[in-house]
């Protein structure tokens, strides 16, 4: 319950009132605070992580409805295991005081302990590893940038930092370069949505070479847009390669893993996306020079190759070249003549050798098939019926000239013809008679 004197009115304004300074106000409520409150546990979850160069740790402790900053200097972390990031839940011992520069209060952190994970950040794995399964951030998905895009697509805020120094950068890098920029929210209801619809609006362009997504640092809250599955979704679908330049360095977006690139910071995407002019114009000055010394020794050899030729004798004296090759020539036309001449007598010598011993061969083949001969028509003659003739033995037929070998052929009255060495006997058998084997 409210006092009803908190809604009087202030007491009347005398000579002897007086007001107290700002920071005397806050000390006092700092004296109050430190006293009432003093060293206390506080459990809730980490947001807004930011190191700082000389290793303090500044972060935000919230819960559902309030939150509460965290200063956790560098000398308090001595054996501290624990890596403090966006959406860890954690235990913070430490003293609760009052910023008096600032007015505001926080913690004095002395230890940090984990306590389980946050909703946030339990949200982000899930996603990560669902995505991780379906095969989104391998890295054989990722495509390399183009060496020199002339056209760069960027989804960002209009009025954010990060356009302003992605445009002075180029401006140094590259003056030409021909920028689209697609206007969105980059955190808040919405956010999500606007950028995946960006990414797919500026795929469906056949200008642009190259993507680039990305916001200003933030708590986790803030770069959530970045971790929602409608823009890891529509990144993976682009047919144009894209950078993903969410956040400080020590940030990472679900927009990180599946982009073909991560840039720590949207700067470095800027650089990253685009070769400075002055290098590729002195690299394009050193391929020139090359090239103008190659052919500055390419025609000075050529010019020497002319010098000896023109001083060689066959431009003195072409004549003699000519007779030089006549000489060679009629040279070649002797050889063929005696080497087709040889080849003929050659040929001619080996027709005659064959024809030489095929005569031999015919000729000694011949006599040995006569003399064979000669002792075939001996051995007949000696053994022909004639040469049994002329032994005195005869040979008996009737008269249809068929040889009588028996007694029993020839009958009483029968004509008979009786063959001797010089002639033949005609007569009439009278009578036969038949001997008895001994």
């Amino acid at each position: 319950m409210f006092s009803d004197d908190l809604f009087a009115a202030p007491p009347a304004r005398t000579a002897t009132s007086t007001a107290v300074s700002v920071t005397e106000l806050n000390r006092r409520i700092k004296n109050l605070i430190e006293r009432d409150v003093g060293s206390i546990w506080v459990e809730g979850e980490a947001s807004n992580v930011k190191p700082a160069a000389s290793g303090h740790l500044y972060f935000t402790l919230k819960d559902e409805t309030s939150q509460i900053p965290v200063a956790f200097f560098k000398g308090q972390q001595r054996g501290l295991k624990l890596s403090i990031k966006d959406g860890l839940k954690v235990r913070v011992y430490g003293d609760v005081t009052v910023y008096v520069e600032r007015g505001y209060h926080q913690i004095i952190a002395r230890t940090v302990e984990p306590a389980g994970v946050g909703d946030l950040q339990r949200a982000f794995e899930a996603l990560k590893e669902k995505l991780r399964l379906e095969g989104l951030f391998e890295a054989s998905r990722k495509r390399p940038l183009p060496y020199l895009p002339r056209h760069i697509g960027v989804v960002t805020s209009p009025t954010g930092a990060v356009i302003q120094d992605m445009l002075r950068i180029w401006e140094r890098r590259f003056p030409n370069l021909h920028v689209v920029l697609a206007p969105v929210k980059v955190q808040g209801e919405g956010a999500a949505a606007e950028i995946a619809r960006a990414i797919d609006v500026l795929n469906t362009r056949s200008d642009l070479d190259l993507l680039i997504i990305g916001r200003g640092g933030g708590s986790i809250e803030d770069l959530w847009a970045f971790n929602e599955e409608v823009v890891a979704r529509a990144i993976a679908r682009s047919r144009l390669p894209v950078i993903s330049a969410v956040g400080h360095e020590t940030d990472f977006t679900i927009s990180d893993f599946v982009a073909d690139l991560r840039a720590p910071t949207p700067s470095a995407a800027a650089e990253m996306a685009v070769r400075p002019r002055a290098d590729l114009e002195e690299l394009l000055s050193g391929w020139r020079r090359r090239l103008h010394r190659a052919l500055e020794n390419r025609a000075l050899h050529w010019r020497q190759r002319l010098i000896r030729a023109a001083r060689s004798y066959v431009f003195h004296e072409p004549g003699h070249l000519l007779r030089r090759h006549r000489q060679t020539l009629q040279h070649l036309r002797l050889r063929l003549t005696a080497a087709l001449r040889g080849e003929y007598v050659g040929r001619q010598q080996r027709v005659d050798d064959a024809q030489a011993r095929l005569q031999t061969t015919t000729q000694n083949r011949t006599r040995e098939l006569r003399l064979r001969l000669q002792r075939l028509e001996a051995q007949l003659r000696a053994l022909g019926p004639h040469a049994v003739l002329m032994r005195g033995y005869s040979i008996t037929r009737d008269a249809d000239g068929h040889v009588i070998s028996s007694v029993g052929q020839a009958n009483p009255g029968k004509t008979v013809i009786t063959l001797l060495a010089d002639g033949k006997i005609i007569s009439t058998v009278n009578a036969t008679e038949q001997e008895n084997p001994a």
